[in-house]
């Protein structure tokens, strides 16, 4: 029984909190553009040394061409329009529904992998992930924000959640394609972070903010140490984590178990940022962890 692809899914969904933790706190202090710029660049840097160090080049040139095309689409879709359509989403609509949208990708991902690879579920499977997605929408809507959330164009701001999730489940179902053969996670993830912070860059050039990027990040110097963990702990550690959990397991089952993030919230608002957690959030968790017992076992 190979449970490595489950392992590395809920590593996945560990680094994910913990950068949301970080990502939080710097996001007060420079805005959520700027911070999504700035940790890919970080995050790239940091791909390219461990590329340096694993295989001798500082990204995959020796790799074929379908590997740098189907994950250059992906990092676009995934790190960059996907990550953009959820920080509007979470202005809109507040994070505890954009979240809550969200938690589509791993149904978006279980339809278009049907669709392209022709991967079905067991019905072991599909109530692992049945359990663990009503779970997280319990923990996530057992969550109550502050009055003065923004609720002003809620329906767009719902849209841009569902945007959101339909681009983590392509960037997964893409980087899936991408990493045939046996690809690794690491090569795989430096080839998406560079095409994604390609994209970004020549965005923020379009919409003349790069000017206004640096001018933020020097008035607020101690978020650079921020903006370098949470690259390390989001986009690489985490994002890795996801590619080769979607590499040895199936996406519904990879993108279930990587969207645990809210659950795994819990204990570190709890016993970290000493936040009283209701009754739902906990009935919550346990029937996520449920679902999660449930996926392991239907290996």
């Amino acid at each position: 029984m190979n449970i490595l692809g489950e392992i590395a899914g809920l590593a996945t969904s560990f680094f994910f909190a913990l950068n949301a933790v970080v990502l939080t706190s710097v996001g007060k202090m420079v805005g959520s553009q700027v911070t999504n710029r700035v940790r890919l660049v970080f995050a790239l840097v940091y791909l390219i040394a461990i590329n340096l160090i694993l295989f001798n080049e500082p990204l995959p040139f020796s790799a074929d061409s379908s590997h740098w095309v189907w994950l250059s689409i992906s990092g676009v879709i995934g790190f960059a329009l996907g990550d953009a359509f959820l920080f509007k989403s979470y202005v809109m609509i507040g994070p505890r529904l954009g979240s809550l949208m969200m938690s589509l990708a791993p149904i978006f991902g279980s339809l278009i992998a049907w669709v392209i690879f022709g991967e079905t579920l067991s019905p072991l499977q599909i109530l692992g992930m049945s359990l663990a997605l009503a779970g997280i929408v319990w923990v996530v809507t057992s969550h109550k924000e502050a009055a003065d959330t923004p609720r002003r164009h809620t329906r767009t701001g719902v849209i841009f959640g569902v945007l959101a999730g339909l681009g983590q489940a392509m960037g997964l179902v893409l980087s899936k394609q991408g990493m045939a053969n046996h690809f690794h996670p690491f090569q795989a993830n430096a080839i998406r972070l560079l095409a994604a912070t390609v994209f970004i860059i020549l965005w923020m050039l379009i919409e003349r903010k790069a000017g206004a990027t640096v001018q933020v990040i020097r008035e607020n110097p101690a978020s650079i140490g921020l903006l370098a963990l949470g690259a390390l702990i989001g986009p690489v550690l985490g994002v890795s984590a996801s590619l080769l959990a979607v590499q040895l397991t199936e996406v519904g089952v990879a993108s279930t178990l990587t969207s645990l993030a809210p659950v795994l919230l819990l204990p570190i608002s709890y016993f970290a940022l000493k936040e009283k957690i209701s009754w739902q959030g906990v009935a919550g968790t346990i029937l996520a962890i449920a679902g999660v017992a449930v996926l392991f076992l239907a290996k």
